[in-house]
């Protein structure tokens, strides 16, 4: 069993299961309702209920079940390793692969493959999870940093937590971006009509920055260079939607009519850069586009 504290210091009206669903990204609101009914959930050290309403001063403390024993196998999978020492290790993703194992999902990704090519990995986020700072989608290619031990885990997340990390994306988006450069400032939440997406949403949000150049326009498309401020879940997606320009081949948050048949997002983490865990040393990595989408990019160049 494990406890997780969360001190309440901004004044808010929210219930007790709504409040501790924004604040743990990873943790569903049914899962806390469950906590909850089970007692296991308690503000200034008494046990509420969820329609309790949480005040600025309160101390939520949540014990979390010992988590069920699932061994993870070791797989052979390929990986493009472009930087490893005793305490890192730098990944560029391939687009179609997922990050971590879920439930019904739990072999092919990439920590099963990562499980095969590296000894060691952080634990901090469980067997699931080894290693894993922080994650794209399945269908975003690019680089992804992976801490071998504890240490440099909670190093790397302290600098995520900071918003040290510099994290630049290229997108390749629908429709023509007049602004040559803007920032988009809205809070992103879960879709009330749809619990599986992500939404622009003032209520049971959280801040979301997101800031972009615009790299080339085309006949109906835009190249554009992407960095975030946040790290909220499909927020470069999200956010280009919300302005009116999609991802290309973004197959949620995009209606708009695909010619280039696409099943996967163009979309892809160029740069990023960190202070080193262990040598406090100024890193910084980039990657070339994946082929396909570079593709893309000389037809649409070569129509002019």
């Amino acid at each position: 069993m494990s406890i997780i504290k969360l001190c309440v210091n901004e004044e808010t009206n929210d219930r007790l299961d709504t409040y501790i669903a924004k604040e743990l990204d990873e943790v569903s609101r049914t899962y806390i309702q469950k906590l909850i009914k089970d007692n296991r959930i308690e503000v200034n050290g008494i046990i509420k209920k969820a329609r309790y309403l949480v005040t600025e001063g309160d101390i939520i403390s949540i014990n979390l079940p010992k988590p069920k024993t699932l061994e993870l196998v070791p797989e052979n999978i390929p990986i493009d390793i472009i930087y490893e020492d005793e305490d890192i290790v730098l990944i560029n993703k391939p687009q179609d692969m997922v990050v971590h194992p879920a439930p019904g999902n739990y072999s092919g990704t990439l920590v099963n493959g990562l499980l095969y090519h590296i000894k060691s990995l952080s634990q901090i986020n469980g067997v699931i999870r080894p290693g894993i700072v922080h994650r794209l989608d399945k269908d975003t290619s690019g680089l992804l940093v992976v801490a071998k031990n504890d240490f440099s885990h909670r190093k790397l997340s302290q600098q995520l937590k900071d918003r040290s990390v510099h994290r630049v994306y290229i997108a390749l988006v629908h429709g023509i971006i007049k602004e040559d450069s803007g920032l988009i400032n809205q809070p992103i939440g879960r879709d009330p009509k749809n619990r599986k997406k992500m939404a622009v949403i003032k209520t049971n949000s959280k801040e979301a920055i997101t800031s972009f150049q615009v790299l080339n326009r085309y006949s109906k498309y835009t190249l554009v260079k992407v960095q975030l401020k946040t790290g909220r879940t499909h927020q470069i997606r999200v956010h280009l939607s919300y302005i009116n320009h999609p991802v290309v081949g973004d197959p949620v948050y995009s209606n708009v009519e695909n010619e280039f048949k696409l099943k996967k997002q163009l979309l892809h983490a160029k740069e990023i850069g960190f202070i080193h865990p262990r040598t406090n040393e100024s890193m910084s990595f980039e990657c070339e586009l994946p082929d396909e989408f570079n593709k893309i990019i000389e037809k649409l160049e070569n129509r002019g």
